[in-house]
């Protein structure tokens, strides 16, 4: 092949030949140049032949780079997955090819920094689909799921379906959960360390309680009551929450606090006893977590059905406080938490900062947290620029390492782009993704996957059967 033509000549061909046409190419090159009109399409430009009848090559300035340099101005350009094993989401609909997830092990591989996810898109957009496809298909890999608020019921028939358990919760059921079980002691943990991570959710979670109820942060005398409250009751066998209550409206003489100083905290937590929660938190558990479960979700719609936000958001932090004291062994393997209807926790900020301790705890715990909301504007809802509330819900956003972004609405688009950071084609496509088609942003990578499901899947995550 000669350098000069950039062709094949056959062997016999005599120098002169040679000669010949290497200086019949460079002319007519040269005539190329500015012979062919620029504004001709290519197919009516003149074809300039040479020797053995070859036509010459188009004469365009190339520009070459990188795959990593070009991915910055076209994220979906060829390519290649995630390079790593997981469960099989649907088709990477830029290059074609089968798109799998699995949260622990792009840990593992670096490719994410934390294994939480947030799931986000409006009613109708395929997210309780995209949700449910995810953890079912993760079953068989073995991981497990935990839902601990299920406020519409919707994962009833999909627990009972992969033979896991659903726990119903709600007024006049017979189910009654105790937040304050001390759960299984991991096998490492001493019995001293045992009693003080026992003791320390107890406090978390009945500061949680109060705070939530009462609207605002305890002052320094209130929080000194609870824990004289909380030792008090620890000395029982089997401690609940009407024993702590008990506690608070009747303090022992002597102690650092009086009766005055906590009446108002005890009213707050006694809702958890006499008031519209009754007979769900206020006694010992009837019912036994199974760890060895594929699944167990707690159906709250009995109180969901009400529309009774507050409610559900104590139910969530009893309910989480019960699974908490089951999953924070980490020979429990791996487990998906998943948080429906998530906008509702955002708007307490007592259970935000609760939430906020649990992503912080996901690697530790081996667990992913499923964060699912309609839009990323309820994360803007929760308070004012600058407030601890906006900055909490901010910081959970900030822990999710994988952002699975579905249809979103025109004017929350701006919103999206500024939490998220999306480049111009991300957010040009989120803005008119079909049903099932989600934007999986991970940190510097991105796919548009298109969801694919089997007629059984299609039946059982139905949701808009009752319209």
């Amino acid at each position: 092949m000669t350098p000069s033509t950039g062709w094949f000549e056959p062997s016999e061909t005599d120098r002169r030949t040679r000669r010949a046409n290497r200086r019949a190419s460079r002319s007519a090159q040269r005539r190329a140049s500015y012979v062919v009109p620029t504004e001709a399409p290519p197919e009516q430009a003149p074809a300039e032949t040479v020797g053995l009848r070859r036509r010459l090559p188009l004469l365009v300035d190339d520009h070459r780079a990188t795959t990593r340099i070009l991915r910055i101005a076209y994220p979906f350009l060829a390519e290649g997955g995630l390079g790593a094993d997981g469960t099989y989401i649907g088709n990477d609909v830029f290059s074609g090819g089968s798109f799998v997830y699995d949260p622990w092990v792009l840990y593992q591989a670096r490719i994410i920094t934390n294994p939480n996810v947030l799931l986000a898109g409006v009613i109708g957009s395929g997210k309780s689909t995209t949700a449910k496809a995810l953890i079912t298909r993760s079953i068989a890999l073995g991981h497990k799921a935990y839902v601990p608020c299920d406020p519409k019921g919707e994962w009833t028939p999909v627990a009972e379906a992969f033979g896991g358990s659903v726990i119903k919760l709600g007024p006049g059921l017979s189910t009654r959960l105790n937040p304050l079980d001390a759960g299984s002691r991991p096998g490492e943990v001493t019995d001293d360390d045992w009693s003080r991570i026992v003791r320390s959710r107890r406090r978390a979670l009945l500061g949680t309680l109060a705070e939530s109820t009462l609207g605002r942060p305890l002052t320094p005398v209130e929080h000194t009551a609870l824990d004289v409250a909380i030792d008090r009751a620890s000395q029982l066998p089997v401690p609940t929450i009407p024993d702590v209550v008990g506690a608070l409206f009747s303090p022992e003489s002597g102690k650092s606090t009086s009766e005055a100083d906590s009446r108002e905290l005890a009213h707050a937590v006694r809702r958890l006893v006499h008031g519209d929660l009754a007979g769900m938190f206020d006694g010992p558990s009837t019912t036994r977590f199974d760890p060895s479960l594929p699944m167990v979700t707690l159906d709250s719609s009995w109180i969901g059905a009400g529309g009774n936000d507050q409610a559900l958001r104590l139910t969530l932090a009893c309910a989480s406080s019960w699974l908490e004291a089951a999953v924070t062994d980490p020979a429990g393997g791996k487990r998906f938490i998943v948080y429906d209807e998530g906008w509702r926790v955002m708007r307490d900020p007592a259970l935000l900062r609760r939430m906020q301790e649990q992503w912080k705890l996901s690697r530790a715990w081996g667990v992913s947290n499923v964060l699912i909301v309609h839009r990323l504007s309820d994360l803007a809802a929760v308070g004012d620029l600058g407030s601890e509330a906006r900055a909490l819900a901010e910081g959970l956003l900030a822990d999710c390492s994988t952002r699975i972004m579905l249809r979103q609405e025109p004017d929350q688009l701006a919103r999206t782009a500024t939490l998220l950071g999306l480049t111009d084609v991300e957010l040009s496509t989120i803005a008119k993704l079909p049903k099932g088609r989600a934007l999986w942003r991970l940190p510097s990578r991105s796919f548009v996957v298109q969801l694919v499901r089997h007629a059984r899947e299609v039946r059982l995550f139905d949701t808009d059967g009752r319209m």
